[in-house]
């Protein structure tokens, strides 16, 4: 299973490039005038997403990263984590009918754009560099323990992509790099950098 999963599995830098292109997808999915369910199924997919992405970062991208390279990135990456899961808390309270629950998760989009950004233009290409002979067995590594934290949660997902798609048209989100398709990869999709940010009815940056 091991040999497998290094032979089909992304490279670790490209996994998370996917991770970041699925998120943001499924962030402009999202429109203040969507249906409340909707809005809930766009949300909680994002948030599990961002919960699960976050915590495979933290076990074995960044120990991996921070035992070969000295980066000043590397010093605000879990603060960052940190606040994109207090804007979940936040937005988790929040009922999608409130005019409160859109500027939530757009807060939310925004501080995940930003920590994005900085991953894609700093930290990735530096991991490349440095942990060039150890992307693949990473990339394998965060595939079964992906597969391990997404298979507790699958009846939260199901439930959160179901309602996501209650528009009439299947999402492609967050959601989907959640699944096991991962080990079918044969090519990642390449980074997002400079998304445009949907015109939102309040004012959420």
């Amino acid at each position: 299973m091991n040999h497998l999963l290094s032979r089909m599995s992304p490279s670790v830098t490209n996994m998370i490039r996917m991770d970041h292109t699925h998120v943001l997808t499924t962030f402009h999915q999202y429109h203040p005038d969507t249906a409340p369910r909707v809005k809930k199924g766009l949300a909680d997919t994002v948030c599990v997403a961002l919960e699960i992405h976050a915590q495979l970062e933290e076990e074995i991208f960044y120990p991996a990263l921070r035992a070969i390279a000295d980066s000043d990135f590397m010093s605000k990456s879990v603060p960052e984590h940190d606040q994109v899961r207090r804007l979940i808390s936040q937005l988790r309270h929040l009922q999608p009918e409130e005019t409160s629950f859109d500027e939530a998760f757009y807060q939310l989009m925004n501080a995940v754009m930003h920590h994005v950004a900085d991953e894609e233009t700093l930290l990735l290409p530096t991991a490349e560099r440095v942990l060039a002979h150890q992307l693949g067995d990473l990339g394998a590594e965060m595939t079964k323990r992906r597969l391990q934290l997404t298979a507790s949660r699958g009846g939260e997902l199901a439930g959160s992509m179901a309602r996501s798609m209650s528009a009439g048209g299947l999402v492609l989100g967050a959601g989907a790099l959640l699944a096991a398709g991962y080990l079918l990869s044969g090519s990642p999709r390449a980074p997002v950098r400079g998304a445009t940010r949907p015109e939102p009815s309040v004012s959420p940056f």
